[in-house]
């Protein structure tokens, strides 16, 4: 069991934005530029480009499947039985018995949610999907340059991938990246809120980048946008240690669920 999974609190000098606390169960990213993107990696990580993030919290741990439940109780139109076959692809949450998660798995990721799922969950809770330069930064961990969260060289027993388990495993197993964050490597695979565009990098505005208009617009009408590629980040249970970098960029159709995939949320740190 992670510690203190609902109200974990990270000591930190960090400035937290005037008139606002960090919000239980999230750490603050702060504001400010890193290098995004990968000189080696595949070519839709390149070029590697400055980009500047405003400060934003993220949750501690992906959404597990206590917290989703509490979502599917207050809401009944997102329950397994009622969701609109438009937001999935006809196997959303299906290791779940009806409206009750398997047992033993509360502080488990969710899995088997689709990007329109995980965005009524954020949208609930106050909060939205982080886009791709947000879950990129905050991966790092204040780290510059390196591959992976932790450093340079690929360490096998720092997440859960290539099949250890053969399952996703509760969250917070694994030590936490420099931000405080646990499982951005492994696990499961977290659904961004940007459209995936191959070549989005080679075009990307230097402050907040995003693929796909406008946050706003994508936020406020996402239940209306067609099936489209959305991203995909930071490797599961399943995967080699390549899809551990930080870099790594993934996509998967919006109605699409699996048991590779979750999510986490952020919430903006300024009005």
């Amino acid at each position: 069991m992670p510690p203190n999974l609902y109200h974990f609190v990270v000591c930190s000098t960090q400035h937290i934005p005037a008139g606002g606390n960090i919000p239980d169960g999230m750490v603050l990213i702060p504001a400010g530029e890193f290098e995004m993107g990968s000189h080696t990696g595949k070519n839709n990580e390149r070029p590697v480009h400055t980009v500047y993030v405003d400060a934003f919290y993220m949750d501690v741990y992906e959404v597990t499947n206590a917290q989703y439940k509490a979502f599917v109780d207050a809401n009944p139109e997102w329950r397994k039985e009622n969701i609109a076959e438009e937001f999935h692809d006809g196997v959303y949450l299906r290791l779940w018995n009806g409206n009750s998660y398997p047992d033993g798995k509360a502080d488990h990721p969710v899995v088997y949610v689709s990007w329109y799922a995980a965005m009524a969950y954020a949208q609930w809770a106050g909060k939205r999907l982080p886009t791709e330069a947000e879950w990129e930064k905050a991966a790092r961990g204040g780290l510059i340059g390196k591959a992976y969260s932790w450093g340079d060289t690929y360490d096998a027993t720092r997440a859960n991938h290539a099949r250890h388990f053969n399952a996703p495993i509760a969250v917070g197993q694994y030590s936490p990246n420099g931000y405080g964050l646990y499982d951005m490597a492994g696990n499961v695979s977290e659904w961004c809120l940007d459209e995936y565009d191959p070549d989005f990098y080679a075009t990307s505005a230097r402050k907040n980048p995003f693929s796909d208009g406008t946050r706003e617009e994508v936020i406020n009408s996402f239940k209306v946008i067609k099936k489209k590629n959305r991203v995909l980040r930071g490797g599961c249970w399943s995967d080699n240690g390549l899809f551990l970098r930080v870099a790594y960029r993934d996509w998967g159709p919006q109605h699409y669920t699996s048991v590779f995939r979750g999510f986490r949320c952020v919430k903006n740190a300024s009005p």
